[in-house]
C-alpha cells in the first residue's frame, strides 16, 4: 500500500505522470462545473459530518476535496522538482556539489510553498495550528531527530565540499569506496566489489573519514620485507628501489625509498615505500606486482626470506625418567634369610 501510495504521489515515467495529472484534473473540472453535484449533496450530508471544534464544522466532502487537493499539489510539486534538478544538472561550469546544494534549496522551497498553498486552498486557518505545530515540533524533534540530523549534515557536507561525488573515501568501519551519489539523508558509497552502500550523512560528520581524493590523487604504497642474516644488504636495497622503479604506476616524484628498520630475531627488516599518482585505481594491483617483481629477483640472486625459528628444550621426560631411575634404584630384591 506504501509503495502505491508513492507511486501515485511520485511517478517515475512521464507517460504515468501526465496520465495521472490529467485524471486529477479531470474530477477537479467536473467538481468546478457542477458535474459532481450528487456526489457532493451525498457527501455532506448530516451523518457524514463532524465537528473539530464549536465553529469549524466539516463534511465528508471537504476532506476528500482537501486530499485531492493536497495529492495534486504533492504532485505538481514532484514534476516541478525533477524538471528544476534536470536543469540543474544541465548547467555548464558548476561543480557537482554546489549543483547538488542548489537542488536541495530548490526541492526544499518547493515544496514549503506548495504546503502554504494546499492549507489556503482548503480553507485551514495557519493561525489556528499555533498549538498543534509546536506539538508536531516536539514530536518530529524527539521521533525525527536522526533523519533531521542526517538532513543537516548532508548540506554541511554540500557547502563544505568535503565528501564530493566520485570521491574515494574510507570509514573507521571498513567501508572503502567511492561517492557516487549525496542525498538528503544518506550518501551512496560504491565499494570495489560493486556493493552499494547507503552511508548516514551524520557519519561523515561525527567519525574520522578517510577521503583520498579530497586534494589530490598522490597515495603511498608500503611493503615491509625480511631477509637473512647472510645477505647483501646494499644489493637488497637495490632490488627493492629497482622494482618499484620498474612498476609502471610507480610515481618519478617523490622516488621510491628503501629503509632499513629492524634487526629482528630471523631476519634484516627493510621497509620499502613507493607513490602511485592514481589511488582512484587501487593501491593493491602496483603493491602485488612490485613483491612479485621482488620475489623473482630474490631467487635469481640466491637472497632468501627466512622464516621464524625456535629451539624447543624438553624437560618433563627428562624429570620423569630421572624420578623412575631413583625409585629403582631405592627399590630392594626380596630377602633369601627364611630358606
Amino acid at each position: 500500500m506504501r509503495s502505491l501510495w508513492l507511486k501515485i504521489l511520485k511517478p517515475h515515467g512521464w507517460i504515468t505522470k501526465w496520465l495521472i495529472f490529467a485524471a486529477l484534473l479531470t474530477v477537479l473540472v467536473l467538481n468546478a462545473s457542477g458535474a459532481l453535484q450528487p456526489v457532493r449533496e451525498f457527501l455532506e450530508a448530516e451523518q457524514l459530518t463532524f465537528a473539530l471544534t464549536d465553529e469549524r464544522i466539516f463534511t465528508a466532502y471537504d476532506v476528500l476535496n482537501a486530499l485531492l487537493t493536497l495529492t495534486i499539489l504533492i504532485w505538481i510539486s514532484a514534476m516541478v522538482s525533477d524538471v528544476a534538478e534536470t536543469q540543474v544538472h544541465r548547467l555548464p561550469g558548476i561543480r557537482t556539489a554546489n549543483k547538488e546544494l542548489v537542488i536541495k534549496f530548490a526541492q526544499i522551497s518547493i515544496y514549503v510553498i506548495a504546503a502554504i498553498l494546499g492549507l489556503d486552498m482548503i480553507g485551514l486557518d495557519l493561525t489556528t495550528l499555533t498549538v498543534f505545530s509546536g506539538a508536531l515540533g516536539i514530536g518530529l524533534g524527539f521521533g525525527l531527530q536522526k533523519t533531521a540530523s542526517n538532513f543537516i549534515s548532508g548540506l554541511i557536507l554540500l557547502m563544505e565540499k568535503s565528501i564530493e561525488v566520485d570521491d574515494l573515501v574510507e570509514l573507521t568501519d571498513g567501508t572503502y569506496g567511492f561517492v557516487r551519489r549525496t542525498g538528503a539523508r544518506y550518501t551512496l558509497v560504491e565499494t570495489f566489489d560493486n556493493k552499494e552502500i547507503l552511508v548516514p550523512n551524520e557519519d561523515f560528520i561525527t567519525n574520522r573519514v578517510t577521503n583520498w581524493t579530497f586534494s589530490n590523487t598522490r597515495a603511498r604504497v608500503e611493503i615491509p620485507i625480511g631477509v637473512a642474516y647472510d645477505s647483501d644488504l646494499e644489493k637488497v636495497k637495490e632490488i627493492l628501489v629497482s622494482s618499484a622503479k620498474a612498476n609502471p604506476r610507480c610515481a618519478d616524484d617523490p622516488p621510491p625509498v628503501c629503509y632499513l628498520r629492524n634487526f629482528g630475531d630471523s631476519s634484516v627488516d627493510f621497509l620499502l615505500h613507493f607513490w602511485v599518482d592514481d589511488v582512484q585505481n587501487g593501491r593493491w594491483s602496483p603493491q602485488s606486482e612490485v613483491m612479485m617483481d621482488i620475489w623473482n629477483r630474490f631467487h635469481e640472486e640466491g637472497i632468501g626470506i627466512p622464516f621464524p625459528q625456535r629451539d624447543l628444550h624438553i624437560r618433563s621426560g627428562l624429570k620423569e625418567n630421572s624420578a623412575q631411575n631413583e625409585l629403582v634404584a631405592n627399590t630392594k630384591p626380596p630377602s633369601d634369610n627364611n630358606e
